[in-house]
C-alpha cells in the first residue's frame, strides 16, 4: 500500500517505518523545520529501541507544499490543536478515493476530519505504544519489537476492502491491531485511559510506574474512571471494557509494562509544547456537561495541569531573567 504519514512525530515515525520495513511505500509530512533540516543532513531518522541500538533508518520526507502523490491511505498523527492547520495545508492533494486513519490521542480530531473525508473513509483507532521522540532526527521505540497493541474501527462501523488490507498491514508491521466493532466506545475507552495515566504523571512529572505502585493509585484512578464511566453511560456511549477491566489495563501498564515511560503529555510539558489535556479530561468534563454531570475531579485534574504548564512557564522566564542579569553585572564588573 501506498501511505502518507501527515505527522513525523513520535508516533508518526514508529508507525511509519514498521509500515515501511512490512514493504509499503511510505512518505511523511511534517511542519517543524529543525526536524525536517535534521533529518535530510542525516538522510534518514536514527531509530532506537529502548536507548539501544541506534542506527539510521532512510525514510521520504516532504513538507505539505511539496508532497504531490497519491496514497491510498493518509494516517495522521499530529496533535490535535495542530491537526486543522495540517488538514487545510495538506488539502491540495486529498481525493475522494483516499482513506483517512488517525490513533491520535483525544477527542476532537474525527469531527475535523469529516470536513475532507467522506465518513466511509475515515478509520479511527487507539494506540497502547509507547514511543519518544529525543530530539530532532530521532526516535526511541520503546517495548522489545511487537510490544503494545491498538485498536481501530471505521467511522461507520463496516468495515470494507480496504480496511482489511489496512489491518492487515499493521499486523505485519507487528502493530498488534484488533478490529473493533463500535467506533466511538473505542476510542472513548483510551480517552479515559489517557485521563489518568497522562495527566496524573505530567502534573507531578514522574514516571507511570511510580503512578502504579503508589499506593493511592488506585483511589486515584478510579474516581476520574467512575466520572467518565457515567457520562459515557448518560451518553449512550458503550465502552468496549468495564471499569474493572480499565482499572486492570491501568495497574498493568504503569507497572509491568512500561514502568520508566513518561507519557506523551509530559514530554510535551517539558519541551514547553502546550498539552493535549483539554482533549482529554476537559471533552470528558464538556460531556459531562452535556449530559447534566459535573465531572469535578476532571475538571481539577484539568486545571491542575494548565497550573503546572503555567508554573514551568514562570519559571523559564525567572531563568532567563536571572542569566541576563547576571551578564549584565558581569559586564559591568568588567568595564569597572
Amino acid at each position: 500500500m501506498k501511505f502518507a504519514m501527515i505527522g513525523a512525530g513520535a508516533m508518526g515515525l514508529r508507525y511509519g517505518i514498521l509500515l515501511q520495513e512490512a514493504g509499503n511505500d511510505v512518505t511523511f509530512i511534517d511542519t517543524w523545520q529543525p526536524h525536517i533540516d535534521k533529518i535530510r543532513e542525516q538522510g534518514g531518522v536514527y531509530v532506537m529501541r529502548d536507548h539501544k541500538d541506534r542506527h539510521l533508518t532512510k525514510i521520504k520526507l516532504e513538507t505539505p507544499e511539496t508532497y504531490d502523490d497519491d496514497p491510498d491511505m493518509l494516517i495522521f498523527f499530529t496533535k490535535q490543536m495542530q491537526l486543522e492547520d495540517y488538514l487545510k495545508r495538506c488539502e491540495h492533494f486529498f481525493n475522494d478515493r483516499q482513506y483517512a486513519f488517525t490513533c491520535m490521542n483525544g477527542m476532537g480530531h474525527i469531527e475535523k476530519l469529516q470536513k475532507y473525508f467522506a465518513d466511509d473513509k475515515i478509520i479511527g483507532g487507539t494506540a497502547l505504544i509507547a514511543t519518544v521522540l529525543p530530539g530532532p532526527g530521532e526516535v526511541d521505540f520503546m517495548g522489545k519489537r511487537g510490544a503494545g497493541m491498538m485498536n481501530m474501527c471505521p467511522l461507520n462501523e463496516k468495515p470494507d476492502d480496504m480496511c482489511y488490507q489496512l489491518f492487515n498491514e499493521l499486523k505485519k508491521a507487528q502493530m498488534n491491531p484488533t478490529l473493533t466493532n463500535d467506533f466511538t466506545g473505542t476510542l472513548m475507552t483510551k480517552v479515559i485511559f489517557n485521563s489518568v495515566i497522562n495527566t496524573i504523571c505530567t502534573m507531578f512529572e514522574i514516571p507511570m510506574g511510580e503512578f502504579g505502585n503508589f499506593k493511592g493509585a488506585y483511589q486515584m484512578g478510579r474516581q476520574l474512571i467512575d466520572e467518565a464511566y457515567d457520562i459515557c453511560a448518560r451518553a449512550g456511549i458503550h465502552l468496549v471494557s468495564t471499569r474493572d477491566e480499565e482499572m486492570a489495563a491501568l495497574d498493568h501498564n504503569t507497572r509491568i509494562d512500561m514502568p520508566l515511560h513518561y507519557p506523551s503529555m509530559y514530554q510535551d510539558m517539558i519541551k514547553d509544547r502546550p498539552t493535549e489535556v483539554d482533549y482529554i479530561n476537559g471533552y470528558i468534563a464538556n460531556l459531562g456537561r452535556k449530559y447534566h454531570y459535573e465531572a469535578a475531579t476532571h475538571l481539577f485534574v484539568t486545571q491542575a495541569v494548565h497550573l503546572a504548564e503555567y508554573h514551568r512557564q514562570n519559571e523559564a522566564k525567572r531563568r532567563a531573567a536571572e542569566k541576563q542579569r547576571a551578564e549584565i553585572e558581569a559586564q559591568t564588573a568588567q568595564t569597572a
